[in-house]
């Protein structure tokens, strides 16, 4: 083998052997990023939210949650996506071992009137507004905020796609929720038996708008997610649904 050839050789041997080991590590992966908390252990101050979520007991997401700062939380489009959370040991004495798995169920708002180090959901920076029992998984109390590093993954549900209905005779709101694969939503498309399919706009979070009159007809939708994915749920609500009503759907696998 000639010396060019073996140099050749030798260095796309160690490119493998580096792309191995980065695959190995998921390093390449991994975001800097800071977290804090709010609310006590009983996660009652992160129900509700901007994601227009309720009950998160009741919806399937319990306490695995966190608000995200202006950066992350895209005006809401990053609502229900899911994400790994580690603390980075590197710079901190405060951390614990575990890693912990959380949904984007609300929002951190930026306070212009603090600088940057000392408010951490301002843009651009990353931050993760956990709720008390995931903190303390990651972190001691005492240190408040600490250096993370996470990662989006797919999200898993049991069941399938919620479809919460709300609104009045002139216009229909509703709340998609418990999406598993990305989690997060781009689009959503309603049908009723009588009409074709009609796009619905994001008013806020996971909250769709039509103002199509679809009373009296059964109701079918199409679900994508950020990752390009589509799911159709057809006949999903009966000809007489009625608004406050939740019916499930379809899921993606």
């Amino acid at each position: 083998m000639k010396m060019a050839e073996s140099g050749y050789v030798f260095l796309v041997v160690g490119i493998l052997l580096l792309n191995i080991a980065g695959l190995a590590t998921g390093d390449d992966e991994w975001h800097a990023a800071h977290a804090t908390f709010y609310g006590d252990m009983t996660g009652s101050e992160t129900m509700q939210g901007a994601c227009g979520y309720g009950d998160l007991f009741k919806q399937g997401y319990g306490l695995e949650t966190t608000a995200l700062s202006t950066a992350l939380f895209q005006d809401g489009k990053t609502c229900g996506a899911c994400f790994v959370i580690r603390c980075d040991f590197k710079n901190t004495k405060s951390c614990l071992a575990a890693t912990i798995k959380v949904t984007a169920t609300n929002f951190c708002p930026p306070n212009y009137s603090k600088p940057d180090v000392q408010h951490w959901c301002n843009p651009p920076l990353r931050h993760f507004d956990l709720s008390m029992p995931m903190f303390l998984k990651i972190a001691q109390y005492k240190a408040g905020i600490v250096p993370i590093r996470y990662h989006r993954v797919p999200c898993f549900k049991t069941g399938g796609i919620k479809f919460e209905m709300n609104g009045n005779p002139y216009w229909i709101l509703v709340l998609v929720y418990n999406v598993a694969g990305a989690g997060d939503i781009i689009d959503v498309k309603v049908k009723g038996s009588n009409t074709g399919w009609g796009e619905m706009k994001r008013i806020w979070g996971q909250n769709w708008l039509t103002n199509f009159r679809l009373q009296g007809q059964s109701l079918s939708f199409q679900v994508t997610t950020s990752d390009g994915r589509m799911v159709q749920s057809n006949n999903v609500a009966p000809a007489n649904w009625q608004f406050g009503q939740t019916f499930e759907g379809k899921q993606f696998t």
